[in-house]
């Protein structure tokens, strides 16, 4: 039985199946596509709200440093997928790579784990994104019922018609086409750079060297109760978590790491790239460096700005400039980062639809969904179901407490594409690699323990919750996906030949 668990699809044939024509994407995007794509997903709320809160609850002006590690445990990762894109340039991502490298069962899991964070990611993304386009509303005097408005109404009832509204249109895009969603995503990430240059730019312009001092606050163990506070971490290490000093920079990446979740969906459309081998690397290693670059400069900005201590929770970057005696740039931001979270939502949506539709074809899922729509070439119908399904969550739920599971499941997917590199080059050293990860194995293994420290860093609710999904997955394999594995399949053919 153990060897059917693990048994292995090898990269040729899952390229083969990429060429069935019931079953096969259309080879669209370029290495530009792929970068907007990865700058798309990763610059949201991250930028407009946690860098004001991790500076003023965890690290102060250093959280400019938080942010460079953050960057640089996903630039580990980044690596890897890079290696395994333009290798196994098939759609999936992580679930693909796992499938090539470490067996069946840890590519159920994987896939598993992928579908639960990008749905749960474009949900929450997409409530969020209604909060922002309510404010405007308001401020222009449009106000939508209560009861459609997400909130507890006088009824107990309350539907976010936004959110849901959100999540369907992106549906509708998806499904015509991913050349069409590349070109509204560059029109949409345009607009976000550019407010976030006019924040870095403008806010240059009103900063306060005193606000820089200290740099490094003194550390202060953390209250207790406090979400940040991981059991984990004291029990395997005797290390109580602190907020600010040295040790507060590392509490604050675990916190700032949200900012950067989502460059690892470029990899998901890899098998939809002109040229995946060349492309693929470029794009993920582009959004990510782009990305980095904009935190760094914005949360220097915002801390020089106005003294961390100060800074609000809800709204830093907009009530930093009205701190200054500057409100205008308030609604800039706010309207930036309501057009910004349109693309995280949408990229969020493909990436799920992507993994799902592989899993499909592999025959883990019902192989009804790996079918291509005849004359646009996507996966429409995972999209539609899953689309559907996403706005009604969007719609009747806020999903806060679960987002952390978002942050949990894309650490335990570096770890596993981490491993994956380190066990394909050992098992298939013969395979043709267009990007090769540097310095293997001690780079794919400084990833792991990255991610691994990250996780530890987490409460222990989000490890119970994400174990409680894992368990499910296990049960949904079990009863489904083993008998109806294609490779299975392909197996017993072979042996009753």
């Amino acid at each position: 039985m153990s060897s059917t668990l693990f048994r292995t699809k090898k990269v040729e044939q899952s390229i083969l199946d990429t060429e069935e024509p019931e079953h096969a994407l259309k080879k669209s995007l370029s290495a530009l596509d792929l970068t907007v794509f990865g700058v798309g997903v990763i610059i949201g709320t991250g930028i407009f709200v946690l860098t004001g809160k991790v500076a003023k609850e965890n690290a102060g002006p250093s959280v400019a440093l938080a942010f460079i590690v953050a960057g640089v445990v996903c630039g580990l990762a980044a690596l890897c997928y890079a290696e395994f894109a333009s290798t196994v340039p098939v759609a999936g991502s992580a679930y693909t790579f796992s499938y090539a490298s470490l067996g069946e069962l840890p590519a159920w899991i994987i896939g598993w784990d992928l579908v639960l964070e990008f749905a749960l990611g474009t949900a929450v993304v997409a409530v969020g994104w209604s909060g922002y386009v309510r404010s405007l509303l308001d401020n222009a005097g449009w106000h939508l019922p209560v009861s459609l408005s997400g909130r507890d109404g006088a009824t107990g009832f309350g539907f976010d018609i936004l959110a849901a509204a959100l999540v369907l249109v992106l549906t509708v895009i998806l499904v015509l086409g991913m050349k069409l969603s590349a070109r509204v995503t560059s029109v949409v990430v345009a607009i976000k750079v550019a407010v976030v240059l006019i924040v870095i730019i403008a806010g240059a312009f009103f900063i306060t060297a005193d606000n820089y001092k200290p740099f490094i606050p003194k550390a202060q163990a953390q209250e207790a109760g406090s979400s940040l506070q991981s059991p984990l971490v004291q029990l395997m290490f005797g290390y109580t978590p602190t907020d600010f000093g040295v040790m507060g920079i590392f509490t604050a990446a675990s916190v700032v790491f949200f900012a950067f979740i989502g460059f690892d969906v470029v990899a998901t459309a890899a098998e939809e790239t002109k040229n995946p081998q060349r492309d693929m690397p470029r794009g993920i290693l582009g959004s990510l460096i782009i990305c980095t670059t904009l935190y760094v400069a914005v949360s220097i900005v915002v801390t020089g700005m106005q003294k961390y201590s100060e800074l609000s929770i809800d709204a830093p970057l907009a009530d930093a400039f009205k701190a200054t005696g500057h409100p205008w740039y308030a609604g800039v931001i706010s309207f930036g980062a309501a057009v910004g979270l349109t693309t995280v939502c949408l990229i969020l949506l493909l990436g799920q639809t992507r993994v799902f539709f592989a899993m499909s074809r592999d025959g883990l899922l019902p192989r009804f969904f790996s079918v291509v729509h005849p004359r646009f070439k996507t996966p429409y119908r995972p999209t539609i179901l899953l689309g559907v399904i996403i706005a009604i969550l969007a719609g009747f739920t806020s999903l806060s407490e679960l987002a952390e599971l978002v942050n949990i499941g894309t650490l335990f997917a570096f770890v596993v594409v981490a491993l994956g590199v380190i066990i394909l080059r050992r098992t298939r050293p013969d395979l043709p690699r267009a990007f090769r990860t540097p310095l293997v194995p001690f780079i794919p293994i400084l990833s792991v323990l990255a991610s691994l420290w990250l996780m530890l860093n987490l409460p222990a609710e989000t490890w119970l919750r994400f174990a409680g999904w894992m368990v499910i997955g296990f049960i949904v394999y079990f009863v489904y996906g083993r008998s109806h594995s294609r490779l299975g399949r392909q197996g017993e053919a072979g042996q009753g030949a």
